[in-house]
């Protein structure tokens, strides 16, 4: 093999497309947010895009005559964007018993509209985990300029609805 080829490699396997993040998230449509992970470094940082388009059911009503992206969801495919680097950090996939919780959002600043058409960048990188809460310093960028930036902290827990219930 050439080091072209192994470069080349080296390189597509730090990509996970839509079928290799549904792996890792449970969320679906219209709630899954991230589209593809372009690079990784497992227990360091992630970075993915989520394609936004017109088709997205917020538009419909955020807003009809000027659609943007709620700020909400971009934190939310921030998180999502966390959590695929959580699970790959721990070298586990969730399950129907995993659960990932927002704890905290520190810092949010919002410092552009993001609209049908953009491609959100979404930069993720671990800061600390300690007691099984992890935080994450988060920035969503379209065209090189910040949408959105913010420290995350959310943990991993079991889904107690899964759980069976005593006397059960």
């Amino acid at each position: 093999m050439t080091t072209e080829a192994t470069t080349a490699t080296a390189a597509a396997s730090k990509i996970l497309g839509i079928n290799e993040i549904k792996e890792y998230l449970p969320h679906r449509y219209p709630l899954l947010l991230v589209d593809r992970v372009v690079d990784y470094e497992i227990g360091k940082t992630i970075t993915a895009i989520k394609n936004v388009t017109v088709n997205e059911e917020f538009f419909n009503g955020h807003f009809p005559h000027k659609p943007v992206m709620p700020g909400v969801l971009m934190i939310e495919a921030l998180a999502q964007t966390a959590a695929i680097l959580s699970f790959m950090t721990m070298n586990v996939k969730p399950d129907e018993n995993s659960v990932v919780y927002f704890v905290g959002i520190d810092n949010a600043r919002f410092k552009r509209p993001v609209e049908p058409g953009d491609q959100l960048k979404m930069d993720v990188e671990i800061l600390r985990t300690s007691r099984g809460i992890w935080k994450y310093k988060a920035t969503a960028s379209v065209d090189g300029k910040v949408a959105v930036e913010a420290e995350l902290m959310c943990t991993i827990r079991a889904n107690e609805s899964a759980q069976p219930r005593a006397g059960e």
